[in-house]
């Protein structure tokens, strides 16, 4: 039987679920379709949708978490924060000035406060410069003049994220996967900036050196006061180092929460079958999450299913999920998470059957 759609408080404003100070990054809307050629004559024949109507917000010295399958859109909008790519609608505010569509010129002066570690160390190194050269270039760029001059600034840096600073002359191939991984953080580091997106930063790097990557990470957070925005596919590194979490499914966010509530009490199916796929997962009370196994292919992002993307692969999905698109909500006052579910529940059997009514921020839970 398809329930009644209750009245829901809109959860896609930047300030849903965040801290109650001013965000340092603001996304809200945030759209990117990637047009589709056809043919001979170019003419547009579809278009991609690899991020649509994303909206979460960031606090100074924040971590914040993009999870989701690989193709969700994670990302792309990482690359949209840090405006290497061209918004196709949204805004994007970053310390209460709107970014989305400025120029090269006018974005110049923020490039030093907003860096990105990319996924793979060995081609975002350039094999040709030195291990110098890589790391002093930004603080070059930027008109950055360190007391003691770059040399010595670099090798401060390598030493910061745990190597020899006698290596400022060696080149990218004469170190492990690992190493240059480190060599990129240094980089980012290098303009001093108050916001990195890390793009899954241990995703090519071997599981003893991803927790000496993650707890540098952590511990340059800590003592730097950065923000970031932490990309990944491995909900176990996220689960560590994120203080909130946005769950992503075919370019949408389906779920926001703060950490604990998330991985032990998540709400939208698909959050729930993704972490039941992590190994020694558990629920609220401690039993061992059984395992959900999602049936069918993931749609494509160029024809996604109408209503609710994730429908075609949900064990809960009735009619009013295809035709209607569940909004982002807030199921409960603060800090409730967002999901983006026409049936967001626990997965817990004894639960009651139907939709959890939402209330507005600010107001009593249910």
């Amino acid at each position: 039987m398809t329930a009644a759609i209750p009245a829901q408080a809109p959860a896609g404003d930047p300030q849903s679920a965040a801290p109650t100070a001013v965000p340092l990054l603001e996304v809200s809307g945030l759209t990117k379709h990637f047009p589709i050629g056809g043919g001979l004559l170019r003419r547009k024949a579809g278009a991609v949708q690899a991020v649509d109507d994303v909206s979460f917000s960031v606090g100074a010295g924040e971590s914040f978490g993009l999870v989701g399958e690989s193709g969700c859109g994670k990302s792309t909008t990482g690359r949209l924060v840090a405006r290497l790519l061209e918004p196709s609608g949204g805004t994007i505010r970053y310390d209460g000035r709107d970014i989305t569509h400025a120029s090269r010129r006018q974005l110049a002066p923020l490039r030093s406060q907003i860096q990105v570690v990319f996924q793979d160390p060995y081609s975002s190194l350039n094999p040709r410069h030195t291990v110098g050269t890589i790391i002093s270039g930004p603080m070059k760029v930027n008109g950055i003049d360190p007391p003691g001059g770059h040399r010595k600034r670099v090798q401060e840096l390598l030493e910061i994220v745990g190597l020899n600073p006698e290596h400022y002359n060696r080149f990218p191939h004469e170190f492990s996967g690992g190493q240059r991984q480190r060599i990129g953080i240094a980089r980012a580091l290098a303009v001093e900036p108050r916001l990195v997106v890390a793009d899954e930063p241990v995703s090519a790097l071997d599981v003893s050196i991803q927790a000496q990557v993650v707890n540098l990470l952590k511990e340059l957070q800590r003592d730097l006061g950065i923000a970031f925005v932490f990309i990944a596919h491995d909900l176990a590194v996220v689960r560590h180092f994120c203080e909130r979490v946005a769950v992503m499914y075919l370019g949408k966010v389906v779920e926001v929460a703060d950490r604990a509530s998330l991985y032990t009490n998540p709400h939208h199916p698909y959050t729930h079958a993704l972490l039941s796929a992590v190994p020694g997962e558990r629920g609220a009370d401690g039993a061992r999450r059984p395992r959900v196994r999602l049936t069918g292919d993931l749609p494509s992002p160029a024809n996604p299913p109408s209503g609710c993307r994730f429908r075609t692969r949900c064990p809960k999905a009735q009619a009013v999920c295809a035709e209607q698109e569940p909004p982002l909500v807030r199921l409960g006052a603060a800090p409730a998470p967002d999901v983006a579910c026409h049936f967001p529940a626990p997965p817990d059997p004894t639960a009651a059957a139907g939709p959890v009514a939402a209330v507005p921020a600010g107001a009593a839970a249910p």
